[in-house]
């Protein structure tokens, strides 16, 4: 190997000292204390040196003046003219000058490490140490739907929330204390953390926490997230912790021994969208059902044991349980939703109920049984015919298509940029759904246009541009949906209106209309993630309800199904299940929902009235 030729360094002597001043200065508060009391001490063995070499301790031993010298110069005390000779004096003086100069370098040096070290700690950049913590990765200051969901979930029994953004810590807590209301019992920890960085997030104590929580954000960063939290469990060894996040596209998705390896459940959340869509643009009000299955407000999914139905059908079950609805039989490894009437509960199965605590379904007294009426209700009865209008076009159009139900035999798409692909993607959905596409190239800001375009059906889809950022997006949304509201006051006209919204904030802006579905993709994201991390068990039941296989929602008009009239809750669960449907409460004519209602009250259906049941169509 040829040796590199070195030439001969140019470096002053002050040059170097200073080089090597700065590094040992950036290593920090503890070398500079360093370099100061090594300093200090040879200053102070150089002044009792002189003295000794100039005779001023003609009457000290040699050890007391270097002992002397040491202490003036830690003390800083000026000595009296009668412990020595002027020579002495005059170099004890100067000894005791550096010495007030190393006690205030010193202070200073102190004090500004412990302004440091407080500002590290307000900054939140210590390592959390807790047990049993639910973690949360990504705050958005004005989405607080995902913390307040589990602030509701824990609220019972007490937790720590974890909560990690590359941010202040005191601006998060700020944001926190503004707009959540926090029980004693819970306690929030905010973190300073990259959370796209393993090194960075392991602050958060990951191998002690019970579930990490991605909170919804734009897809390259969510993949980057829950790849960090995969690869510092897998570098620490940590099992037994489950990653939830939301992936907008489906085509981000993770593959299935990726996520089944890592224990990640991530779900698309712009098919969940679109297929919510799909059921409530001709439901008006079943947008409130899906917000009601997903938060934990009102009643929620649990699965528990009851001992006491082993042996019974499904249908005794159902016509037994109080202040909670049977939903499903939980098995080991599966989950059947909405099961036959005659199935009989094994001592091994566990049950899915709709309640609003864990607790709070409970074995009602057996019922008459001659008190139960006998009619069959007809709930195959077919919706007439109708169109739907959609302003504007994003991916999810096709699969919201193959989701619309039956009765929808045509739509109007109103957009001006679909390419051809696009355009290709939706005939294609179109012709297995067997429904006719319209397209529209009218301006919607004209008032003229717009009102002839809502002239064309009952039913209104207002989708959000996934091309603009969210706010942009929102606002456009906002203006459309203004428009409408106006046209439809001004005119009398009579159609409904689902709207697809990207944050929770602005929503809340324009909520406040009936006649409206808001489905948010932001809000709608939170809800599901913050069910997942309390019953990771019912990853089985969101699926199934937000895909087109197995049970659904559905809105059941209670004239068409022959329901009119007075009712007990009991009778129409046992009437509804013996049809295949499982009530899980009613909407009535001023489109309040009520869900999970007493067995014996009774309910005076009329035909404005729905029923809100889950079951396959």
């Amino acid at each position: 190997m040829k040796k590199r030729k070195t030439g001969k360094s140019s470096f002053t002597l002050r040059e170097r000292f200073h080089y090597w001043f700065d590094n040992r200065i950036s290593k920090g508060s503890l070398g500079f204390i360093r370099i100061l009391i090594i300093v200090s001490l040879v200053f102070a063995v150089l002044m009792a040196g002189l003295i000794i070499l100039m005779g001023y301790n003609a009457e000290g031993e040699t050890a007391s003046v270097f002992w002397n010298s040491i202490a003036t110069m830690l003390n800083a005390w000026m000595p009296y003219f009668e412990e020595g000779s002027p020579g002495y004096l005059i170099l004890m003086s100067v000894t005791a000058v550096g010495g007030i100069l190393f006690t205030s370098v010193l202070i200073g040096i102190i004090t500004t490490a412990i302004e440091e070290k407080i500002t590290s700690l307000k900054k939140g950049n210590s390592r959390v140490m807790e047990t049993g913590h639910l973690v949360v990765l990504g705050f958005y200051p004005g989405e607080y739907t995902l913390l307040r969901q589990l602030i509701l979930a824990e609220s019972g029994e007490g937790a720590c929330i974890v909560v990690a953004e590359d941010m202040d810590r005191e601006e998060m807590e700020q944001n926190l204390g503004e707009n959540l209301e926090v029980p004693k019992n819970i306690r929030i920890v905010c973190r300073t953390v990259d959370i796209t960085d393993p090194a960075s997030i392991e602050k958060c104590s990951l191998d002690t926490c019970q579930t990490v929580i991605v909170s919804p954000t734009d897809d390259g960063r969510t993949v980057k997230t829950v790849l960090a939290v995969s690869a510092l469990l897998q570098e620490k060894k940590i099992e037994g912790v489950c990653v939830n996040a939301i992936i907008s596209k489906k085509e981000h998705r993770f593959p299935a021994s990726i996520a089944k390896a890592h224990n990640i459940s991530a779900f698309p959340t712009n098919d969940i969208l679109a297929k919510m869509i799909a059921h409530s643009c001709t439901q008006t009000g079943l947008s409130e059902t899906f917000r009601e299955l997903f938060n934990f407000e009102g009643s929620e999914f649990y699965v528990i044991e009851i001992p006491e139905a082993v042996g019974w059908t499904f249908e005794e079950l159902t016509i037994r349980l109080d202040q909670g609805v049977p939903a499903g039989i939980v098995k080991e490894d599966s989950m059947v939703l909405n099961p036959d009437a005659e199935y009989v509960i094994q001592e091994e199965d566990r049950i899915l109920v709709f309640s609003e605590e864990r607790g709070s379904a409970h074995i009602a007294e057996p019922p008459v049984p001659e008190g139960f009426t006998n009619i069959s209700p007809d709930m195959t009865s077919a919706e007439a015919a109708t169109g739907t209008l959609f302003f504007g076009y994003n991916e999810t159009l096709p699969v919201i298509l193959r989701e619309l139900p039956e009765n929808v035999s045509h739509i109007y798409v109103v957009s001006r940029n679909i390419s051809e692909d696009d355009q290709e993607d939706l005939e294609e959905a179109a012709a297995e759904s067997r429904i006719r596409v319209e397209y529209i190239r009218k301006n919607p800001r004209s008032e003229k246009a717009l009102h002839e375009l809502a002239a064309l059906a009952p039913h209104i889809v207002v989708l959000s541009d996934h091309g603009k950022n969210e706010e942009e997006a929102d606002m456009e949304t906002i203006f459309l949906l203004l428009n409408l509201r106006d046209l439809r006051a001004r005119y009398s006209m009579n159609f409904n209106i689902t709207v697809e919204m990207r944050m929770e904030h602005n929503q809340s802006l324009v909520g406040h209309e009936d006649h409206t579905d808001f489905l948010v993709t932001s809000s709608m994201s939170s809800l599901i993630l913050a069910q997942l991390a309390e019953n990771p068990e019912l990853l089985h039941v969101f699926r199934e309800l937000l895909s087109n296989e197995g049970s659904e929602l559905y809105l059941k008009n209670a004239e068409k199904c022959g329901l009119t009239g007075g009712y007990t809750v009991r009778e129409l669960r046992r009437l509804l299940l013996k049809n295949g449907y499982i009530m899980l409460g009613y909407l009535d004519r001023d489109k309040i929902s009520r869900f999970n209602l007493p067995l014996d009250e009774v309910l005076d259906l009329g035909e404005e009235d729905y029923l809100i049941v889950l079951g396959e169509e």
